[in-house]
């Protein structure tokens, strides 16, 4: 055991969160699935655990995989992968699936294999790979205007109004990420500030041209609307289903919880296994439970921070915030949710909601904030010598 363990490399503690998420997650989706098993009536509840169980194994080998990789690497491999996961995008949009008819057109499907996977998540990984490598690349350089918008902000903006007409919530926490990174990155401030006003310019226009010809844009606008009505209303009478029942199972848990597998609200939450895991969570776990989940992603958060200041070089510190930052926020916006304090964006819960596509993933992007950590373990020596650390810190 001890011989395997060893080719474990990097943070820690950092695989030890990840591994108890991973593991208290098969409690909550075989929960919830009988949701879809006996409601529903779609699969039972050993099968969807046993293809959650899948799923996370090949996750697993997946981030074991990438973590033995060096991560400067990941630089080439992101300007190769830019324009193919742009094409997929593309591809993805152009299928123009409709459900309602909303746009819903996330997944890219391959009728050969059977499977279908969500290429936004892709785009998180490669996009801000290349952002974490472009600013380190030019960090300290003067550029203009023009030339930094043609190499960096181009692309985010290609990537984030691809996705904006299928999945909102997605491209802005894509655009907040890279935004980010670019702010860490010491990018012009009044570049910023340019590159804000343009952003908000671009969405308006694309709200009017939806608004002027609805039938050539197929589009979630209205979703988006009644979303934000329903959560500042509060008013079950407004619509606002899967809130209300959320709300209850939250308030049914109190301190300790109802117990494993004996969530009542689960029958009732159409997405109890995936969006509105937390509710079911608290419900079965209470207050307590949920107090515990949250700390984990805190302490992720917690050890992306220490990766990132400890590594030597903008190329590891920007990649440590670009893969680890967007899976703590998202497991934040998913809470929120849950508990009301933002209204309904779809976004699922990393290594607990069931589903492939986000757990790959996620699990990728862990792998190169391990690749990164593997870096400084590698680089400590036992002197420790405090003036060589200030030297490299400044």
């Amino acid at each position: 055991m001890i011989n395997l363990l060893k080719h474990f490399k990097g943070d820690k503690v950092l695989w030890g969160v990840v591994t108890l998420l991973a593991v208290f997650s098969f409690l909550p989706v075989y929960s919830a699935s009988t949701n879809l098993s006996y409601v529903v009536g779609v699969g039972t509840p050993t099968g969807y655990l046993i293809k959650h169980a899948i799923i996370l194994v090949f996750g697993f080998f997946l981030m074991f995989l990438i973590h033995r990789i060096p991560y400067n690497y990941f630089k080439g491999i992101s300007i190769l992968s830019l324009p193919l996961v742009f094409l997929l995008l593309l591809y993805t949009a152009s299928q123009g699936i409709l459900i309602a008819g909303a746009n819903a057109s996330r997944w890219l499907r391959i009728p050969v294999l059977g499977l279908s996977f969500q290429t936004s998540t892709l785009a998180f990984v490669s996009l801000l790979t290349y952002v974490a490598y472009y600013l380190s690349k030019y960090e300290g350089q003067s550029q203009s205007f023009g030339r930094s918008f043609l190499m960096l902000w181009l692309p985010i903006f290609s990537f984030v109004f691809i996705i904006l007409p299928a999945n909102f919530s997605t491209a802005a926490l894509l655009f907040l990420m890279a935004f980010v990174m670019a702010f860490l990155g010491r990018h012009p401030n009044r570049y910023l500030l340019g590159i804000i006003a343009g952003g908000l310019v671009g969405f308006l226009i694309f709200i009017l041209a939806v608004k002027a010809f609805p039938n050539q844009f197929p589009n979630r606008i209205d979703t988006w609307m009644n979303r934000i009505e329903n959560f500042s209303s509060g008013d079950e009478a407004s619509g606002n289903y899967q809130i209300e029942r959320a709300k209850i199972a939250v308030a049914s848990g109190g301190l300790l919880g109802v117990g494993a597998g004996k969530s009542v609200m689960k029958n009732f939450l159409p997405q109890s296994s995936s969006d509105f895991i937390y509710a079911i969570i608290i419900e079965e776990y209470g207050l307590i439970g949920g107090c515990m989940l949250l700390f984990l992603y805190l302490v992720l958060l917690f050890r992306v921070v220490v990766v990132a200041y400890k590594t030597s070089d903008s190329f590891g510190k920007l990649l440590a915030v670009g893969m680890g930052l967007p899976i703590v926020f998202q497991a934040l916006i998913n809470m929120g949710v849950a508990l009301q304090v933002l209204p309904v964006t779809g976004q699922t819960l990393p290594l607990i909601s069931s589903g492939g596509t986000s757990a790959w993933m996620t699990c990728i992007a862990l792998g190169i904030l391990l690749s990164v950590s593997v870096n400084i373990r590698a680089s400590e020596t036992p002197s420790n010598n405090p003036l060589a650390e200030l030297s490299e810190i400044e």
